[in-house]
């Protein structure tokens, strides 16, 4: 769903795993392939620490290798960003939700395994709403 671009490096003997998008995301690999792995987990900080601080999450820039975001951090992500463009802050998202507070902090938390139903209600909330699509890979 999403995807975004990193850098790798070689630094002495290790690869260095950048982000254009996330100055902040700094990684490792033993190897390109490990790396790229970190990348995922090391952007799932990076957009964690955001949502917190309550920042803007960039949309993906273009790159040649790309870190892909699992499912739900990105649908997470994609309700941040609604919340922000509409400047829907937390308190009235509740309000237009019907929800308590902690329900708002967990379905934007990038650790909390909200359930689909929850984030397609959030989503709506926003005015938006989430489509699914299968695509098949080699």
């Amino acid at each position: 769903m999403l995807a975004y671009p990193i850098e790798l490096a070689d630094d002495d003997g290790t690869v260095l795993v950048t982000s254009p998008d996330f100055p902040e995301l700094n990684t490792f690999g033993e190897d390109r392939a490990e790396g790229i792995a970190r990348a995922v987990d090391a952007l799932e900080e990076a957009i964690a620490a955001r949502i917190h601080g309550r920042q803007d999450i960039p949309t993906p820039s273009g790159g040649q290798i790309h870190a892909e975001l699992p499912t739900l951090t990105a649908v997470k992500v994609l309700l941040h960003q609604s919340m922000r463009a509409q400047g829907v802050g937390k308190a009235e998202f509740a309000r237009r939700l019907g929800w308590h507070m902690p329900q708002v902090d967990r379905v934007l938390d990038i650790n909390h395994h909200s359930r689909l139903d929850q984030m397609d209600a959030a989503l709506r909330a926003c005015g938006c709403r989430l489509t699914v699509e299968v695509t098949h890979v080699a």
